[in-house]
């Protein structure tokens, strides 16, 4: 497949009526080009650190919601793919996700056991800041849905209502502003570490 220029902006309406593989080799593509990414995710653990069990899980949510082609496989495969960027020749990732993803039933237990157990290992990956905003914690802006920005200039959006891609650049500096500040909400080291176990423990 012919990688797309960085700044293409898919159909994402289009590729999902295709099946979960092609919008998942879509984002694959994105970070394969991405130097700089953060994400937020408030409530699932993101796709970049997800075990296949657990992106199984949420891609069979996807298509029993919207009734795409059953090709989870594909799908579980294309999102697996994006984590081995993580670090490779100076890239970086910051990923913020709400303590609630740790809670956020999917699957059956072992599959939660297992994703949290991942968590815990992807706490000491080179290249990647993992952040966890506890559920008291203050926040300084409202939490929102989950997005993410590439190198600083691209923002996707995930939602009931389809995918946005956000290129207009006053609109991707609020989405900047908006991670600046969630940050500060959030923990990291063994203060996440120690978060992840106390889910893993009642999971």
């Amino acid at each position: 497949m012919t990688n797309p220029p960085q700044n293409a902006v898919p159909d994402w309406d289009d590729l999902l009526c295709a099946g979960t593989g092609p919008v998942q080799q879509a984002f694959l593509d994105l970070v394969r080009t991405t130097r700089e990414y953060v994400g937020y995710s408030p409530e699932l653990v993101s796709g970049l650190l997800q075990t296949p069990e657990y992106a199984a899980a949420v891609l069979r949510l996807v298509v029993d919601l919207y009734g795409t082609p059953d090709d989870i496989e594909a799908g579980v495969a294309a999102r697996m793919a994006r984590a081995q960027y993580i670090g490779q020749d100076g890239r970086t990732f910051h990923v913020l996700l709400g303590e609630q993803a740790l809670h956020t039933n999917l699957g059956a237990p072992e599959v939660m056991r297992g994703q949290l157990r991942r968590l815990l290992d992807a706490t000491d990956l080179p290249g990647l800041s993992l952040g966890i905003i506890p559920a008291r914690a203050r926040l300084l802006v409202h939490p929102g849905g989950g997005f993410s920005i590439s190198d600083a200039s691209r923002v996707e959006v995930e939602g009931y209502g389809g995918a946005e891609t956000i290129m207009d650049q006053e609109r991707v500096a609020l989405f900047r502003k908006v991670f600046g500040l969630l940050e500060t909400s959030a923990v990291y080291g063994q203060a996440a570490r120690d978060l992840i176990t106390s889910a893993l423990t009642v999971s």
